[in-house]
Order: C-alpha cells, then structure tokens, then sequence
C-alpha cells in the first residue's frame, strides 16, 4: 500500500498519520498538505523520521502537480481529510471553501482517474486501489429534537462550508458509478481531541477560561452535537479503507450528544479540578453571544453501519476522552503559543 493522506498536518489527519503509519500493510505513506493556517507539521514530531513517511507541500487547487504526485509516488489509496472546515471562516469568506473543498477534490479525483484507470471508464482491479473521502455529518442539515442522521438521508447543507462538503461528497459518488472509481464515504460527528487548532469550540473554550476571559456561547447554548474522540476516528477510518464496500457510505458517529453549554460547564469544571491554581469559578466566564448565521440546531448520527458491517465500535466516552484532551491541552500550552502565533 503507497497511501497518500491529504491533509495529514491537521487535526484529524496528523492523528491518523501517528495511529496507522506502524501497520504492515503500508510500504509508504505520503502526507500531502498545503500547510494553510491550521496545518502544522509540529504535529508529526512523533512521525516525520519515519522511514515510510514522506512530507509533500501540494496544494490541491494545482492539477498538475497533483497528478505528478500520485504517478511519481505510485498511490494506490487515498485517505482524502485536506479542507477548509471552519463554518465561522465559510460565512465571512466562503471562496475558499469552494476552491478547496470542490476543486480540490476535483482534482485529486482526476488525477486518480487517469493513474489508475488510464482516463477510461472501466473498473480497476478489485482491491487494488481505494479512493477514501473524508466527510462531515454537517451536509445533512439538522436535526430536530428526535431522529438521526443515517446514510440514506437526504443532503440538506445549510453553510457554505457543508454544501462544499456536500458537493465533493456527490462529485466522489459521481467517480463511482460514472467511471468505476473505487470509492468509500464516510461522513462523520464533530470531532476532538490533541492538535486541534484553536480555533474550534473545546480548545477556544479551554484557552479562554486558560486566560481567565470570557467563554463565548451562541445563543442560548442548546445546539447540540454529537462528539467523537479523534483516535476512535482514526480507528475507523482505517477499517473503512481497508474493508468498507467500493461505492458505500459509512456514518461514523461517537454516541455522545451534548449540548453546547453541558460541554462548556464540563470543560469549566474539569480545569478547576486539573488546574486549580486559575482560582476556580470558571463557570462565571461564560458569556453568551449573538448566535452564528444558520446555525444548525442539532446533529446526531447512526453509526449501526458500520458497527454491524466492520464491526467499529468508539473506545471512549465522552467523559474520558474530554478530560484526557483538557490535560493535553493544559500540558501542550508550548504547542497552542506556537500555532497561535502563526500568520
């Protein structure tokens, strides 16, 4: 397996990368990442010596140099996780999104098209190679008080950040049956956990009561998500690579819903108890704020998929994984300064 990772040096993909790089059936795995404002190769310290690892700086606007890698480096599966995912970001400037997110993933189809395919609309061998994209639950819509989300439901994107995912989503499945790509989808929960930027609601949370400043909460607070450790995820995301059905999609969920004001007060709390040496009282910090443009009011998703089919199950409740990510975040305060600071 040569298996290129786009977007390794974020979040998700950077936790990916330390999770699946030891496992025998890679040869070599590629990281492509452009490095924008919420990539950082710091995040693959533990990695970067490995001898299968290789770093390529690739934007994925450029086709060119897109198809250059994938024929140089001899891919045969792709983990696709590179996007603009910041929602916040998609309402002030929504063209990169569209850019990044579509075109993006345009061509990186494209260029494993014509690799693997020869431009031809014929099947590739069975096995052989795997186009994997990485997916939201946001390009669902919303939910209601009941009901979840499976991979039968109707797309629905309310930002322009989802109906970005949404429209790579349907360009993947389009490959599929236009051209035999072999493809997989999965679309998941809101993810956390190490290394993400801090620009998302638990690490702005625990930076900001951090700095004894106010914790913003839009509206009234009760928009609720379902939450997803970033290990659990990888964990699934590679039992989707290497065992999901050509064609499928697979909703990848952690069954831990919360509302967005429970998650601040947990947060709250667990600092005072770590690091009690802030004063305590962090509750009082919290500060309500004008609501976010067409903010979805709940997300919840059906993973019996997936359990049933490849047998995944998360190892971590919400409880667990939370406080573990609070003390990395307390412990890794060198990381987050340095992220920060960069333009």
């Amino acid at each position: 397996m040569n298996l290129l990772i786009t977007g390794g040096a974020g979040f998700i993909g950077s936790n990916l990368i330390q999770q699946v790089i030891d496992r025998p059936e890679i040869t070599k795995l590629v990281n492509l990442d452009a490095l924008t404002y919420a990539g950082h190769l710091e995040n693959l310290n533990s990695v970067c010596r490995h001898p299968k690892y290789v770093f390529e700086r690739l934007d994925l606007r450029d086709k060119g140099t897109v198809l250059e890698l994938v024929q140089r480096h001899e891919i045969t599966q792709v983990m696709h996780l590179a996007a603009e995912s910041h929602v916040d970001r998609s309402i002030t400037g929504p063209g990169d999104f569209i850019h990044t997110n579509v075109v993006g993933t345009f061509n990186l189809l494209e260029a494993c098209r014509s690799t693997w395919l020869g431009g031809g609309a014929r099947s590739a061998a069975p096995g052989t190679f795997r186009f994997h994209h990485v997916s939201t639950d946001e390009v669902y819509g919303s939910l209601g008080d009941t009901g979840l989300f499976t991979e039968t439901t109707p797309y629905a994107p309310n930002s322009p950040y989802s109906a970005s995912k949404a429209a790579s989503d349907l360009l993947v499945r389009a490959y599929h049956h236009t051209y035999g790509l072999p493809t997989v989808i999965t679309n998941c929960s809101n993810n956390y956990g190490p290394f993400q930027f801090p620009e998302k609601l638990i690490p702005v949370v625990i930076q900001s009561v951090m700095a004894r400043q106010g914790v913003p909460v839009y509206g009234d607070g009760l928009n609720v998500r379902d939450w997803l450790y970033v290990r659990d995820h990888a964990e699934a995301l590679w039992c989707v690579l290497t065992r999901g059905r050509d064609g499928e999609t697979y909703n990848i969920g952690g069954h831990n819903e919360w509302a967005n004001l429970r998650i601040v007060e947990l947060i709250c709390d667990l600092i005072d108890e770590l690091a009690p040496e802030l004063g305590g009282g962090s509750r009082k910090l919290i500060t309500f704020v004008k609501d976010r443009p067409g903010h979805d009011r709940r997300y919840a998703i059906d993973a019996s998929k997936i359990e049933q089919e490849l047998g995944w199950l998360p190892a971590h409740q919400f409880e667990q994984g939370i406080r573990e990510t609070v003390r990395w975040y307390l412990d890794h305060q060198d990381w987050v300064n340095q992220v920060k600071q960069r333009p």
